[in-house]
């Protein structure tokens, strides 16, 4: 498949399914029941933490950690204070972890600007890769288990940061399709990268455009140098065609 020929076909299957029907089966559903920023950021932040395994079990306990904020997560936020462990867990996130992440996400908002504050450029790492490690580094300044921190990706240590990646695609896209929120100005579309997955890299892989093997931030720099010679100014919105054609077309 020559440059054009890929372009095309990734061009079609993202209009494909770059529509409001995604977000019926998607976790992305869960914020966009909200219309406040902050309410939206932080149930987007949440959500896209826990999602791993099975989409209908990350929208049940999506729904669960909305519940537990008592449906206004930004106040929640602002007066939360930790007192015993909640009755929450998801796979290897725990109520440790969620308690660690509520007094972190206030301490964002409260003493930080607020999350799209937090995702600073790095001196030493461009893009997003340099985005997301300073926002790790802020985020882990509250006090916190060290097993807590695995929830938070680190590009620097090579992970591809999909569950990161994926917040920020939702926050930062702005094509008007109804799917992502395109409510943060301050970082450019051109930086994001797709949430790399099983889906998209398998899809990467048949279609000539990935070759290693690893899941991590090397390979979603393989993958990210053929998006962008696609599209330089919005090449994440190819994750639309490589997870819906991985995942709704059972290749």
């Amino acid at each position: 498949m020559t440059t054009s020929e890929l372009k095309e076909y990734l061009d079609f299957k993202t209009e494909q399914y770059n529509t409001p029907l995604f977000i019926e089966s998607d976790p992305i559903q869960l914020p966009h029941r909200f219309s406040k920023k902050e309410d939206i950021e932080i149930v987007a932040f949440l959500v896209s933490t826990i999602a791993w395994g099975k989409r209908e079990m990350i929208i049940k306990n999506g729904e669960r950690l909305i519940e537990i904020m008592g449906g206004t997560p930004h106040d929640f936020i602002l007066n939360y204070t930790a007192n015993e462990p909640i009755n929450f867990v998801h796979r290897t996130f725990n109520a440790f972890d969620l308690d660690f992440f509520f007094s972190s996400l206030q301490n964002i908002y409260m003493n930080h600007g607020g999350m799209e504050n937090a995702f600073q450029p790095h001196a030493e790492y461009p893009g997003a890769k340099g985005r997301i490690i300073s926002f790790r580094n802020l985020f882990l300044t509250t006090e916190h288990e060290q097993r807590s921190e695995k929830h938070i990706s680190n590009p620097a240590k090579n992970s591809a940061a999909k569950r990161i990646n994926m917040f920020l695609r939702w926050m930062v896209r702005n094509d008007n399709c109804g799917v992502d929120f395109g409510i943060w100005n301050s970082i450019p579309e051109s930086e994001l990268c797709i949430p790399l997955d099983v889906h998209t890299a398998r899809m990467s892989t048949e279609l000539g455009i990935l070759k290693r093997k690893q899941n991590d931030w090397k390979a979603l720099e393989e993958i990210m140098s053929v998006l962008r010679k696609l599209d330089p100014k919005d090449p994440s919105k190819y994750d639309f065609a490589l997870f819906g054609i991985g995942v709704f077309e059972k290749r």
